[in-house]
């Protein structure tokens, strides 16, 4: 057995419970709000009902897997349109840079789908087992029938959103109500029972025990944003110059002079409301993640020894050394609006302009062309050379719609479907139910004489009162001249 002196120490600490106190003011209501807002959203928009017409779905928000579909209210994107989907996901990632380098991690502390449950999960712990220090008794004492009754009641509650949170996942990749009655009735598809148990479990885990450990040690964001802070980045801080040294208590504050001490009377209300538990006295750090509620504990503790509010506040570090030297700190406008922010902004805004424009512009009718391979030609008996393709032709309007197929350029073709080949005909029609691809095996016919692969499009027109055009590019083969 190896000498205890030789022992090496442990690498990993154990978890400190972290017991947020309950505060109130500015952003503790902003929180409120924001967390209201988004729960509302996420609940409640699987519910929302769109009219597109007895052709396609009403759910006014539907990621309709089996169709191959994205509809968002009065939009409807189709498998060869993700680039919008992907410039969705470009327009978040810079809109985070954006927010990131002018308030630092307020997605994290406001709008974070873990912050907003862990809040959530925190607000009803306070419910069933009161406040901070309430929390530390009962963790405290032993088990009995009061505490066994308080934790099943806590952890049923939790249960309950847990489950609400993974039902309303599966709602949006399929017709809510429908889905809700097949879910209660246990006829739903056994994927759709898989996906609400692994969404509840990890609501229930990461919002009701983990919290704080999923924003310090989980969560990559923290080490990505300090790429994005720079000086002129606002951020909780605390005004250390202000502060210190600290007067440890109110009354030897109150009898020391101010060369004494600082601000600061070292009540650690600041630490007390913290959701990750960090003290925010220490300095910028990974554990915090913006989200204020230091800044309501300590604006309240200052307004009762009769101090200014702002001994922790949101500065910028450039701002922070100018209040050292006894300048005022700029208005807050001027540190969102900076080259950094704005450049930010105009992509932001270019990104998402250029795809109001692609979806306002884009047809509603479309052709593309495929090949036969084997064989590559055939020549007829009259001499004629026929090429076979299969067209598909799609029709992203919620109707049945008559269109017309042709053919530009190819000089003296014909085109026909199947059977006899007709007499110089060019076009063909056919009908295109609505919301669908139609496929189409075509054949065309071209003299022996001309280029070796001649390019041609295939065209489709709407034949209705709207119209619409399309145009897919394709080539005619032909055999090499014999010498």
């Amino acid at each position: 057995m190896p000498n205890a002196e030789h022992i090496a120490p442990s690498l990993y600490e154990k978890r400190k419970a972290v017991y947020p106190k309950a505060v109130d003011g500015f952003y503790r209501r902003l929180k409120w709000a924001i967390m209201a807002v988004t729960l509302a959203i996420y609940y409640v928009t699987p519910w929302l009902r769109w009219d597109r017409g007895p052709y396609a779905p009403d759910q006014a928000v539907l990621v309709d897997l089996a169709n191959r579909r994205f509809y968002m209210f009065a939009i409807e994107i189709w498998p060869h349109e993700f680039y919008y989907v992907a410039g969705l996901l470009v327009m978040a990632g810079i809109g985070l840079f954006l927010v990131t380098s002018a308030v630092g991690r307020a997605w994290c502390g406001y709008a974070c789908p873990q912050t907003v449950w862990t809040d959530l999960y925190q607000h009803v712990e306070r419910f069933i087992d009161g406040d901070r220090n309430a929390q530390f008794r009962l963790d405290k004492a032993p088990w009995g029938p009061a505490k066994i009754a308080k934790r099943l009641t806590k952890w049923g509650i939790w249960l309950l959103i847990a489950v609400a949170t993974g039902g309303a996942w599966v709602f949006y990749f399929a017709d809510a109500p429908t889905l809700l009655k097949d879910l209660l009735a246990l006829d739903a598809a056994p994927v759709a029972y898989g996906s609400i148990a692994v969404l509840t479990a990890t609501t229930f885990i990461l919002g009701g025990f983990m919290r704080e450990q999923v924003c310090v040690y989980m969560c990559p964001w923290p080490r990505i944003q300090t790429a994005m802070l720079d000086e002129k980045s606002l951020i909780v801080t605390y005004k250390d110059w202000r502060g210190e040294p600290r007067g440890h208590g109110l009354k030897k504050t109150q009898t020391a002079t101010l060369a004494e001490t600082g601000d600061c009377i070292d009540c650690l209300q600041c630490v007390s409301v913290c959701p990750t538990g960090i003290d925010i006295r220490e300095g910028p750090q990974i554990g915090c993640i913006t989200c204020a509620l230091c800044i309501d504990a300590c604006d309240k503790v200052m307004a009762q020894i009769g101090k200014p509010r702002g001994l922790i506040d949101y500065a910028s570090a450039e701002d922070a050394d100018r209040e050292r030297a006894g300048a005022p700190a700029r208005p807050v406008i001027r540190l969102l609006l900076r080259p950094r922010t704005i450049a930010y902004l105009l992509v932001w805004t270019g990104i998402g302009a250029a795809m109001l424009f692609a979806l306002g512009t884009r047809t509603r009718l479309d052709i593309s062309a495929q090949q036969d391979r084997n064989p590559l030609y055939v020549r007829l008996a009259d001499g004629t050379i026929r090429n076979s393709f299969t067209v598909k032709v799609r029709n992203m309007e919620a109707r049945p719609r008559a269109v017309e197929i042709g053919m530009d350029g190819l000089v003296g073709a014909v085109l026909w479907t199947g059977g006899a080949r007709p007499a110089a005909t060019r076009t063909l029609r056919i009908e295109v139910p609505a919301d669908s691809v139609a496929k189409q095996r075509v054949f065309v016919g071209a003299g022996a004489a001309g280029a070796v692969r001649e390019p041609f499009a295939f065209t489709v027109r709407a034949l209705d009162a709207e119209g619409g055009r399309g145009r897919g590019d394709a080539q005619f083969e032909r055999p090499e001249a014999t010498p």
